[in-house]
């Protein structure tokens, strides 16, 4: 299942029944789980680790050095889980020691062509990132959600669970949970309820996230003062903790 005309280091660590097309690289130090395929002219490197059931397409580069001048060519890593989808020109760089030295990619995701996801970023489950979409360093987004093309995510930012960027968004601040985001810089357009709708969300749950983002986006209030009304909003309900708790935990502030 591996082509004569590809390049696999004999320390590279191969499940079972993985193909391996034409002028792919392999480095020394790659683990691939069972039944992944890896398209031609690929490239995978460094203390990186693949799950099951992956498919990597042509051209894409998986864990080599980060770009950032503070590398110094430690160990770092890039985990990525099962049943991920990576297409043309994906681009995924290893961690660095400024951070807990791992870039994570979850299960069930679609990194469509030309993304790009950098060092010390992390990728929950279930995500799609359109094409050209990118993360900055030490970015983090969240299960379900969904980067329209050519998104754009500054360094340090997190993007919440089921929320949703509009093509071409510029995000420099924290996206909360199941808001849809649009423009460069990007600004809040709404409850994701559509996407709460498809993915079983009771009709409750989707009401108490659009009284959330009233509290937060319609009622002039600070900051401050929407995160403790939101706190008691919160009280038995578990999709709207989880909104409530994410601004809790924003350091970078939020997007209004």
């Amino acid at each position: 299942m591996i082509d004569q005309r590809a390049v696999v280091h004999e320390g590279a660590r191969l499940g079972k029944d993985v193909e391996i097309g034409p002028f792919t690289v392999i480095g020394p130090d790659v683990e691939i789980g069972d039944r992944c395929r890896i398209g031609p002219h690929v490239v995978i490197n460094g203390w990186t680790r693949i799950g099951n059931d992956c498919q990597i397409f042509q051209f894409s580069s998986i864990g080599e050095e980060p770009q950032h001048k503070g590398y110094k060519g430690e160990a770092t890593r890039v985990e990525i889980g099962d049943r991920n989808v990576l297409r043309e020109f994906v681009t995924v760089h290893r961690g660095t020691l400024f951070d807990e030295g791992i870039t994570s990619i979850g299960n069930d995701n679609m990194i469509m062509s030309y993304c790009h996801i950098a060092h010390d970023a992390r990728v929950g489950s279930h995500v799609t990132m359109a094409n050209g979409a990118s993360m900055a360093g030490h970015a983090h987004v969240g299960d379900h959600a969904i980067l329209g093309g050519f998104a754009l995510v500054y360094q340090f930012c997190r993007i919440g669970a089921h929320s949703y960027l509009g093509y071409g968004s510029g995000v420099s601040k924290d996206v909360p949970p199941f808001v849809m985001v649009s423009g460069y810089p990007a600004h809040p357009h709404g409850v994701n309820s559509e996407g709460m709708r498809r993915r079983g969300f009771a009709k409750e749950d989707i009401a108490g996230i659009r009284e959330c983002y009233k509290l937060l986006y319609r009622s002039n209030l600070r900051l401050v003062e929407a995160r403790e009304k939101l706190a008691e909003l919160a009280k038995g309900n578990e999709t709207v903790a989880m909104f409530s708790e994410f601004l809790s935990d924003s350091k970078r502030s939020i997007i209004r």
